[in-house]
């Protein structure tokens, strides 16, 4: 063999490996490099309020929404003040930002291997169907992690619950203290902490969206006067929503719904009066004491020996 020919293989041999490989590579992690900074950019645009020197006066509440969920239908309660709204706000902004983000680094990762993996001459479609392969066996093995985060992420777009939210969640009810992608916390009435799984909850029941209903049921005597004690028990109602402690919480009149339930030893009337979110619990004690008391001031019976209050409701 001729050696000029050889060497001329080897010239170009070399000059491949040498020089056109290594840009190659550095080309394609050069690109997704940049790739990554422009896509985490606009990603940290979307979920970032603008600086102070940025906003106008007219717009200064809209400039500390970030941009993803600006909008998204927010669902805070109507007791809620402006900041606490905002925080929820970028709070869902900055969890949903660094889903992207983690996403977004993953795609590229992915392709810059598989594109130098090329370069280098390996055939990459085995590498392509083995890794159909596996994760569709990661995909199994890891889909109550998936059913987690895709469960989580719809929930923050939809704003189903946040921090400071009471709400049922089936086997936990109690106040939100966290929100994540694949864990929400849960502090109930007695002090437990409940960790749930995104993707284990079935239904949410937020008590803290908008308003609540305040449910005061009252039993009275079979021998009372029906009429004269609910018309008793809305005057009682009245007066303590009128009460300044009170009336901050309560948004409604006190409306009498009439007889609920007749058994053979008692009547029960049912009242109801709509309240601010979270209020429901501390207006209806109010009330049931403030109705106790009139029906004794006005002798009404209860289904109780000797049929009146016997202790002190108002102390």
């Amino acid at each position: 063999m001729d050696v000029s020919l050889l060497a001329f293989e080897w010239t170009d041999t070399s000059r491949h490996w040498l020089i056109e490989v290594p840009i190659r590579i550095v080309a394609y992690v050069v690109v997704a490099l940049i790739i990554r900074f422009v896509v985490h950019r606009m990603i940290d645009r979307a979920t970032t309020a603008r600086s102070r020197k940025d906003r106008t006066t007219a717009d200064t509440e809209r400039g500390r929404t970030p941009p993803l969920v600006r909008y998204l239908r927010d669902r805070v309660p109507s007791s809620a003040t402006n900041e606490q709204v905002i925080a929820r706000r970028q709070q869902r902004a900055q969890t949903i930002g660094s889903v992207l983000k983690s996403t977004v680094s993953i795609v590229l990762l992915v392709w810059v291997v598989l594109a130098v993996l090329n370069v280098l001459g390996v055939n990459i479609a085995p590498f392509i169907a083995s890794a159909g392969v596996v994760g569709l066996a990661i995909g199994f093995g890891a889909q109550n992690l998936v059913r987690d985060f895709v469960t989580g992420v719809f929930m923050l777009l939809e704003d189903q619950y946040g921090v400071g939210d009471t709400v049922d969640l089936g086997e936990a009810v109690g106040e939100v203290e966290s929100v994540g992608l694949r864990i929400t916390t849960v502090r109930d009435i007695d002090g437990t902490l409940w960790y749930v799984r995104n993707g284990e909850i079935a239904r949410v029941g937020n008590m803290s969206q908008e308003y609540a209903v305040a449910r005061i049921e009252v039993p009275v005597a079979l021998t009372a006067d029906v009429d004269r004690a609910e018309q008793v028990a809305v005057e009682a109602a009245r007066e303590a929503v009128a009460d300044p402690a009170l009336a901050g919480k309560v948004i409604g009149e006190p409306e009498m719904l009439g007889v609920q339930e007749l058994s053979p030893d008692l009547i029960r009337l049912r009242m109801t009066v709509k309240v601010r979110p979270n209020a429901q619990w501390s207006v209806q004690r109010k009330l049931r004491r403030a109705i106790l008391r009139a029906y004794d001031e006005h002798g009404i019976d209860l289904p109780y020996p000797g049929g009146r209050v016997q202790t002190a409701v108002g102390e």
